[in-house]
């Protein structure tokens, strides 16, 4: 038996174990945890120490005037970055004939940050989303505050700039970020929230579960 297929065995068991007192229906439910899905989207209003990157598509297109008050934040040893990250949450399964669909909900998500795999920050989604079932995405958006600086100063100013026009500029993409999450689910029918076991790696390439 894969590894993997071992793990998400043992993760379900220990979530049936903490649900048993709940009856059939919400037992029917565990399933679905194994099939939620999340994927890194969009990065928008990505400014680098107030400078809108979001507009620029390649570090030359950076203006005289900003390029000055890039490297005045430099030279003081900081680099203040803010964007938000979209994060796509997908609950593809689909209800049997003549049945309701059922949602989950995302009650919590820790999460940590890494740029070209690099830690960063960390943070926490601590209000609930509903998540539909039938394959409908479900954005969960959040807000970046770090200084680049602090974890990149062994980079230069246009590799600053580089990495900075790659993940949020015109035609930047989310493809250099990781998203490490703790997820907790609430299943209709069960009133306790489900910790799911350990992290999950969360990309732009694909959905995790």
């Amino acid at each position: 038996m894969k590894r993997s297929t071992t793990r998400a065995l043992i993760a379900l068991a220990l979530i049936a174990s903490t649900v048993g007192g709940y009856g059939c229906a919400a037992l029917s439910q565990i399933g679905n945890l194994r099939n939620l899905q999340f994927q890194l989207g969009a990065v928008q209003g990505f400014r680098l120490n107030g400078v809108d990157i979001s507009r620029i598509s390649q570090p030359s297109d950076v203006s005289p005037m900003d390029m000055v008050r890039l490297g005045q934040a430099i030279a003081t040893k900081t680099m203040p970055v803010e964007f938000t990250l979209n994060v796509n949450a997908r609950n593809p399964n689909t209800p049997t004939a003549g049945a309701q669909p059922t949602p989950l909900y995302l009650s919590r998500l820790d999460w940590r940050l890494k740029i070209d795999g690099r830690e960063t920050i960390a943070g926490v989604v601590n209000r609930q989303l509903e998540i539909p079932a039938g394959g409908q995405t479900t954005v969960i958006p959040l807000t970046m505050q770090l200084d680049l600086y602090k974890f990149f100063a062994d980079r230069g100013l246009n590799d600053m700039i580089n990495l900075a026009t790659a993940i949020g500029g015109a035609r930047g993409s989310s493809s250099r970020l990781e998203l490490l999450a703790k997820v907790q689910v609430t299943i209709p029918g069960i009133p306790t929230p489900i910790n799911y076991p350990g992290e999950i790696s969360i990309v732009d390439r694909q959905f995790s579960n």
